[in-house]
């Protein structure tokens, strides 16, 4: 196992710069992952990492040494790609192997690791089929083998589950995970997909044009975001927002929304007049019935999941998501009322996006 440090990282392609300075580190033994939409540039970092693409500027160290300079093969790590990236004509059993054998690695040796990495994975009925004989699941976990035989100080990933289906994608989460948790080697996954990011990560980097926007634990950015892009980012369904302005009236405050809608808000250092951005959790939107004192609204769309029921509100002009436990006796065309607990609202500065204190 190994730290990774990123130091005032820089990527450029020619004139255009894709990375622009970026300085953390990943702790020994720790899961992180790059999350962030298409083009933020968490690819290209982890390939920088890897040694597949040079860097600009700056300097990447694993454990302590740095690799700027130093070869892919030489730098410790194993990733595991998109594509699986599997030789159609090995066998399982020589797929995983593959890596050890081009170090001329002992006979035995290999195959006591390919051994081991099988039966974690659950791959020994497999040993002797060939790629096109597995499904998309079996293809990954071998693309996985072959990572762990190397016994590397970091594992990479780079999107590994987006080829799979939906079910197939909770169960392989749910897999890596488990590994992750069995062998504690430093590992650093790269997803636009924020439901992977919250349900594996340790810890997550949200990215977006080429710089870092927050980092935290899963729940720290799911409670506390720094700004408007990682509090629409993070969360499914996302945040919902409204543009308003701030104001003050007999020591309480609340946000009104250019359609005459009131917002309310608990404390918060915002000066009266200010113009914020108001935000709120689809599952922090309560239905409740025959309340004056909640938010007004109409039912758009309802969208039962079972546990669950979605609901598209409109909400003055704006249109709103609401998650209401169980299954909400609305139609659409109703109308309703919510109450908001204040204690659970976001509130952002409207021109920089930056969270503003309570």
């Amino acid at each position: 196992m190994a730290s990774v440090s990123f130091n005032k990282v820089e990527k450029a392609f020619g004139s255009t710069k894709v990375i622009h300075g970026l300085s953390f580190d990943i702790r020994d033994g720790e899961f992180m992952v790059l999350v962030g939409p298409s083009g933020c540039g968490k690819s290209t970092l982890l390939r920088m990492l890897a040694g597949l693409e040079e860097i600009t500027a700056g300097t990447i160290a694993i454990d302590g040494r740095t690799v700027n300079d130093v070869d892919s093969k030489d730098r410790d790590i194993a990733m595991v790609f998109q594509s699986y990236a599997l030789y159609p004509h090995m066998s399982v059993r020589d797929n995983m192997g593959f890596s050890l054998r081009l170090r001329r690695a002992d006979k035995r040796e290999i195959e006591t690791r390919v051994a081991r990495a099988a039966q974690i994975l659950n791959l020994e009925p497999y040993l002797d089929r060939y790629p096109r004989e597995l499904s998309g699941g079996q293809r990954q976990r071998v693309a996985m083998g072959r990572a762990i035989v190397r016994d590397p100080k970091v594992f990479l990933f780079d999107e590994p589950l987006s080829n799979l289906d939906a079910k197939l994608r909770v169960q392989m989460r749910s897999e890596i995970k488990a590994l992750h948790q069995r062998l504690r080697t430093t590992t650093v996954y790269v997803t636009h997909d924020q439901i992977e990011a919250m349900t594996m990560a340790d810890r997550i980097v949200v990215m977006h044009d080429g710089v870092i926007e927050q980092i935290g634990t899963p729940l720290e950015l799911y409670d506390r975001p720094e700004n408007l892009f990682v509090a629409q980012f993070i969360g499914s369904p996302a945040m919902n927002v409204v543009r308003g302005t701030l104001r003050r009236a007999n020591g309480n405050a609340h946000v009104i929304t250019p359609d005459g809608i009131r917002w309310p808000l608990g404390a918060s250092s915002a000066a009266d007049g200010q113009p914020v951005t108001y935000g709120v959790r689809p599952d922090h939107l309560e239905l409740v019935a025959g309340s004056e004192n909640g938010v007004p609204g109409e039912i758009v769309v309802v969208e039962p999941t079972g546990s669950e029921t979605e609901l598209v509100v409109k909400v003055g002009d704006a249109q709103l998501t609401a998650e209401a436990r169980g299954r909400a006796s609305v139609k659409p065309g109703d109308r309703v009322m919510f109450a908001i607990d204040p204690a659970n609202v976001h509130l952002f500065d409207q021109a920089s996006g930056a969270r503003l204190p309570s």
